[in-house]
């Protein structure tokens, strides 16, 4: 029988019942992750191997749980099988994340998140047939490349090449219909919505017109909308 430490209004298999997401290490990435699910309304069961980290966590998410993610019987007491979507955010131990994912896929996870914290480690994962591999830091720190080396606002690369941004607009955009202003012909970015002081965000149209203290969100190759948001 494994043992573990249990915390929460709900337990373990109803949590399942309610497609809610189970979070395995609750580090710095892991903790961040599991309680903005929560704030957005998703039923979260957390899982650390660390006492301490574990009673931090209690009553900030709806179930949490000490216990051995390596542990297949664990996993199967705690009716992870169950769920259809896991995290595993285990940072500090290599070996211990490789396993817990390993065990995930060995149970039949049908929606599996793994941290990586190597590009060599990511591609552990990978082969193993982990769903969804994700980095962190290098990810956090390409997007905030982008936005130290332009006037960029805020960054989002959308999947290979292709990214969204925020940006204040170039001069030769204000006052100007997109229609007459043919950005996408010109510098094969679009102009999906912009924001008004006081109005909040709206669908752009050939018909808009952005005024001088806008800012406008551009879609397209990730090279030109950089190129773009530099314009001024």
């Amino acid at each position: 029988m494994a043992k573990y430490s249990l915390f929460g209004h709900r337990d373990p298999a109803r949590l399942a019942e309610a497609e809610s997401v189970v979070v395995i290490g609750l580090g710095r990435f892991g903790s961040a992750l599991a309680l903005e699910l929560m704030k957005s309304g998703t039923e979260v069961l957390g899982i650390d191997g660390d006492e301490e980290v574990v009673q931090l966590h209690n009553r900030l998410l709806t179930h949490v749980v000490r216990a051995d993610s390596t542990k297949e019987a664990t996993l199967r007491e705690l009716s992870v099988p169950d769920f259809s979507s896991v995290v595993v955010a285990i940072g500090g131990d290599i070996q211990a994340n490789i396993l817990t994912a390993s065990l995930l896929l060995k149970l039949g996870i049908p929606n599996i998140w793994a941290k990586a914290v190597s590009d060599p480690h990511g591609e552990i994962l990978t082969q193993l047939g982990v769903h969804h591999v994700i980095s962190p830091e290098k990810d956090m720190g390409q997007r905030v490349a982008h936005l130290v080396r332009g006037a960029m606002q805020d960054y989002i690369e959308i999947g290979e090449n292709f990214a969204l941004v925020k940006t204040a607009p170039p001069r030769s955009l204000i006052g100007m219909p997109l229609g007459e202003a043919k950005v996408r012909a010109r510098y094969g970015v679009t102009v999906t919505a912009f924001h008004r002081p006081g109005r909040g965000w709206s669908y752009t149209s050939l018909d808009t017109v952005i005024e001088d203290g806008d800012i406008i969100l551009i879609a397209g190759e990730s090279a030109r909308v950089e190129e773009y948001s530099l314009m001024r």
